[in-house]
């Protein structure tokens, strides 16, 4: 028989698991919801001193008490500090640790480190309790929960019941980092991804693609994932769906992700169309493809995705994509302008904004380029580096182009409260032309942010052509080489070049 543990995130307790635990006991397994010490009724006594090491010795006594033969560890949030804990702490003991919804600590990391809004990371390191516990961190206000994660799909009582029991969290449990005496894992492990909440398996597999060596272990054989269409809370929205997915895990089942060793990555194949070669002149961070002109020329510069793990080589402006783009513009009459900006991790959208706008100065200033003729080409998580420009259009700025973008943070980015919103930022675009080129098989919580986008425009009556390839994939420049994408290039082109001559 299986016994599940069940470790809630950070302000809650084992009441979240209500309906999940009670499905798992009827399949005939075993289900034991904790809540830690501290974290409401059933827990133990808390005090200045309880830490993380508190919360992994809470589980360590449970499992310890189990007879059951086989023991899945399930850690939701914050709860998966103290699962890995446990699970280092007694290895012999578990068959699996499911991560819900969570990413993947590592030693000394702590569990701050995992709240996804950086405003609310760093208010969280000075909040006190209003009752003025300062070791203990006042749970969320109603209106607040949506900081900690998409509450997409989560019933209204249940809103209300998370607000109204949640307790106050001890500081300690959050700031103390996460000791490993076993760096690498010695169970199978599960993710289970809620795409609402921005995660997906499509998603990991193109980060993992990228070759970031921090993912490579996700590719091991005994790494599997679940995706479920909901938000941050599985446990209060959909409850049969992941009590399903919890035992089909604990059973060995779900998706493993590529290692891709043996074929070329998606972002390294070949450029769609073939175009001819220009002469390309390298400047700091940025290339320039250079048209036959005896006078200064308009210019695109193209705006690349991430985020960009740090020494993945070769670097974005030398991926055939961009190459692709550069020599095309050029060839069109154009300077097209490739560019390695800051975007290596989440958190970098403001360095990366400060890279391209020096690059944008850098290519007028150019005596080549004409300084009242440029537009900006965003792909990908680069479409968030289009709100600055969009919020504020100079009149040099000719037009705004945009490739598979997104078009708003996804939930679990932790920018919703920043500027990086390019659905927020269109309303005071005016008139200012803006290129969509929308691709129908996109991921799905990307596909989110663009019609969010294309519905404020539509209510702010921005100036948005949309380009529609009904076949089209994520990054379809090197995947989908069929005239239909070739087309699409052409048109959005054609677009863009109308504007920069209009």
């Amino acid at each position: 028989m299986t016994a599940f543990v069940l470790v809630a995130g950070a302000h809650t307790g084992g009441w979240v698991w209500r309906e999940v635990a009670a499905g798992l006991r009827e399949s005939g397994a075993e289900a034991y919801p904790v809540t830690l010490s501290g974290m409401g009724d059933g827990g133990g006594p808390a005090g200045p001193d309880t830490d993380l090491e508190t919360h992994i010795a809470d589980l360590v006594r449970l499992i310890d008490g189990l007879e059951a033969p086989e023991v899945v560890l399930v850690g939701h949030c914050y709860g998966i500090h103290p699962v890995l804990g446990a699970a280092d702490r007694r290895p012999q003991r578990i068959a699996r640790v499911v991560h819900l919804d969570v990413g993947v600590p590592q030693d000394g990391d702590p569990a701050l480190g995992l709240v996804p809004d950086q405003e609310l990371r760093e208010r969280l390191l000075t909040q006190a309790d209003p009752a003025g516990d300062d070791w203990r961190i006042a749970p969320p206000s109603p209106d607040e929960w949506e900081r900690w994660g998409s509450t997409t799909g989560v019933p209204a009582e249940s809103l209300a019941e998370l607000a109204r029991r949640a307790a106050p969290q001890p500081r300690a449990t959050l700031t103390q980092p996460l000791q490993l005496k076993r760096p690498e894992a010695e169970f199978p492990v599960t993710g289970v991804l809620c795409t609402a909440n921005g995660s997906s398996i499509a998603l990991v597999q193109t980060l993992v693609g990228l070759g970031d060596p921090r993912l490579k272990a996700l590719t091991d054989p005994r790494v599997s994932f679940f995706d479920l269409p909901t938000g941050h809370w599985p446990m209060l929205s959909s409850p049969d769906e992941l009590t399903d997915v919890l035992l089909r895990a604990a059973a060995g089942e779900g998706h493993h992700l590529s290692a891709a060793a043996s074929e070329q990555p998606a972002h390294l194949r070949p450029f769609l169309m073939d175009v001819p070669e220009r002469p390309r002149e390298r400047v700091g961070r940025i290339d320039l493809y250079l048209p036959d002109a005896d006078r200064p020329r308009p210019a695109v510069v193209f705006v690349h995705g991430g985020p960009v793990p740090t020494g993945v080589r070769p670097t974005p402006r030398d991926w055939p994509a961009f190459v692709g783009h550069g020599r095309h513009l050029a060839h069109r009459g154009v300077v097209g302008v490739t560019l390695d900006h800051g975007l290596h991790d989440l958190a970098d959208y403001g360095r990366a904004a400060e890279d391209l706008a020096a690059a944008v100065e850098r290519v007028r200033a150019d005596p080549r380029v004409d300084e009242d003729r440029v537009a900006l080409w965003f792909f990908s998580a680069g479409g968030l580096l289009s709100a600055d420009w969009l919020a504020a259009p100079p009149p040099w700025l000719r037009c705004v182009a945009a490739n598979y973008p997104v078009m708003a943070p996804l939930p679990n980015w932790g920018l919703a409260a920043s500027r990086f919103r390019p659905a927020a930022a269109v309303r005071t675009a005016g008139r200012l032309p803006i290129v969509l080129t929308r691709v129908g098989q996109e991921l799905a919580e990307i596909a989110a942010t663009v019609e969010e986008f294309l519905t404020a425009a539509e209510e702010c009556r921005a100036d948005v052509e949309v380009i529609d390839l009904p076949l089209g994939h994520h990054g379809f420049e090197t995947i989908d080489h069929t005239e239909e994408a070739r087309h699409a290039v052409e048109h959005a082109v054609g677009s863009v070049l109308a504007h920069l001559n209009g």
